[in-house]
């Protein structure tokens, strides 16, 4: 049976070893809590996950442990920060209340963050602003990276260019998290590492031959993800990418044609408030309705109902805040090194 662990207890653990690297203990917190918030919805390649990546160049200095963002541009609704390579957790966790507490003002208030660190799991972020009947995108791209080929070609060009939605209903809220491309990185990475092929052909290789093998990303040339679609609708995905990539690194004006070497983002956010709309309790009606019309929809014979984007999601995180959380096999062996420099003792798994 594979150890299960408390979420505070996990929590706690990696806000420590953030703050035994330098971070300030309050930011490390929001860390931990958000990192562990995607193991907890079964994100597993994006919570804790990522940890020993950003513990790396918290050490190098390529993290910025402390500090604010700059303020390149405020005109209330509207900001836009440099993130100066600071924790892009903690970044997009300070930029979601940042725009909170605005957006009685403006009805809504939209948040572009240039030279952000890796913002690890969208998903996480969006229960802070649904939880207080708001409703939230979020979106980001890695302009140091190139790992997704345009539709009809075979050349890595873009990141896969995640996007998330989440916005209240009369019951759970719906908590959507996509991506531009076929499969992600991480999940990618997790097969290539296990030395098996993904469930599908997800992947191109550099003849452009469609592959379920992660090992095409490692030649020379590489290969590269197929957008969302894959080879017969792949055109969709594109159609997605282009416009995250202009909504992020587009609207913050700095991105791919600057050429950076830093592992990172570019970050668009938008806090809607319904109040200056038709109003909270209109929007929960109806997104309430149209999840409980989707939810009773007719399916095949012996098929599993439709569940709406973040049910298994929400209902993963009950039963792990229940019965402890099942990490991945290789996140503790991961983070133990960092504990010792860190001078931090690993949780005891639950009994």
């Amino acid at each position: 049976m594979a150890d299960r662990y408390d979420a505070s207890a996990l929590i706690a653990y990696c806000a420590d070893l953030f703050a035994g690297l330098g971070m300030p203990a309050p930011r490390a917190k929001v860390v931990g809590e958000l990192l562990v918030e995607a193991d907890l919805m079964g994100h597993d390649t994006h919570g804790l996950a990522q940890a020993p990546g950003y513990l790396g160049d918290l050490e190098a200095g390529r993290m910025a442990a402390d500090g604010d963002p700059d303020i390149v541009a405020d005109r209330g609704g509207v900001l836009t920060w440099d993130g100066r390579y600071l924790s892009g957790v903690w970044l997009v966790a300070h930029a979601i209340e940042t725009a909170m507490g605005r957006v009685a003002d403006h009805g809504t208030v939209s948040v572009s963050i240039r030279r952000s660190h890796h913002i690890a799991c969208l998903a996480a972020f969006l229960p802070l602003a649904t939880e207080r009947g708001y409703a939230v995108l979020l979106t980001c791209s890695d302009p140091s990276v190139k790992a997704v080929a345009p539709y009809g070609s075979y050349q890595p060009t873009f990141t896969p260019d995640p996007l998330a939605f989440g916005f209240p209903t009369s019951g759970d809220p719906v908590l959507i998290d996509i991506s531009a491309s076929a499969t992600t990185m991480g999940l990618a990475g997790r097969f290539d590492a296990a030395g098996e092929r993904l469930p599908g052909p997800w992947l191109i290789d550099n003849r452009g031959r469609p592959s379920d093998d992660p090992a095409v990303l490692k030649t020379d040339p590489p290969g590269a993800f197929q957008p969302l679609g894959g080879a017969d609708r792949g055109h969709k995905g594109f159609g997605l990418a282009l416009m995250i990539e202009a909504l992020t690194s587009g609207l913050c004006g700095h991105g791919r044609a600057e050429a950076p070497t830093q592992w990172g983002a570019s970050v668009f956010l938008q806090i809607i408030d319904p109040a200056a709309f038709g109003g909270g309790d209109a929007l929960r009606r109806e997104t309430g309705h149209l999840a409980d019309v989707c939810r009773a929809a007719a399916v095949p014979d012996g098929g599993p109902p439709v569940r709406m984007p973040g049910d298994g999601a929400l209902a993963r995180k009950r039963a792990a805040l229940e019965n402890g959380v099942e990490l991945y096999p290789t996140i503790m062996g991961a983070l133990q090194p960092w504990a010792e420099k860190a001078g931090v003792r690993p949780p005891r798994p639950r009994a």
